[in-house]
């Protein structure tokens, strides 16, 4: 799915891959999966999943977690105590907090030491309840720029359906290429 653009050392582009609810973990495993796979080291920003819970899933299905770091902003609003990570992950006190995150990503991406790097947002439809799609649009905006300036790769995860309309196309608008399910359309 995503094997090609990865591989390309000079290329870093930014996808936006839509899958129904059911669907929505394993695509985060396989995409996961890919990027470790394609010598990448995974960023993986969780608004949906716990690190403890997103550890242990990946670590079943075999993926390699030593390329994987983490930005969890459930477990710290969700109650729980962020556990010792060796420096593998940053804990946020809310999805919400924007400002946060972005710094959150910024620190992290220059504490990640493999030169090819990823980010995976694991699910932008989650972003929704805790943000505006106007706040989050500008912010995922941001990051997309951020990434391109740093040479960075994305991955966007979302809910087919689950995004309005308007937030889809701007979302669209700065990716390079939308996957829906297990296709590939050109953007």
């Amino acid at each position: 799915m995503l094997e090609n653009e990865l591989k390309e050392s000079d290329q870093h582009p930014l996808f936006l891959l839509t899958s129904s609810a059911d669907q929505i973990i394993s695509a985060n495993i396989n995409v996961v999966r890919e990027v470790v796979n394609n010598g990448c080291a995974a960023l993986m920003i969780t608004a949906n999943q716990p690190y403890k819970m997103l550890m242990r899933t990946y670590e079943k299905e075999g993926i390699d977690t030593s390329h994987i770091w983490f930005i969890d902003a459930v477990t710290i609003s969700a109650g729980g105590t962020p556990p010792d990570t060796g420096g593998q992950a940053r804990f946020i006190n809310n999805p919400g907090n924007l400002t946060d995150l972005g710094i959150a990503i910024t620190e992290s991406l220059k504490h990640i030491p493999e030169p090819k790097k990823c980010i995976i947002f694991d699910s932008v439809s989650i972003m929704l309840i805790y943000s505006s799609s106007v706040n989050l649009s500008r912010f995922l905006h941001f990051v997309a720029n951020k990434l391109r300036l740093a040479d960075v790769s994305g991955i966007f995860l979302c809910v087919e359906k689950g995004v309005d309309p308007v937030l889809l196309s701007q979302i669209t608008s700065y990716v390079d290429r939308i996957i829906e399910g297990d296709k590939e359309i050109p953007v």
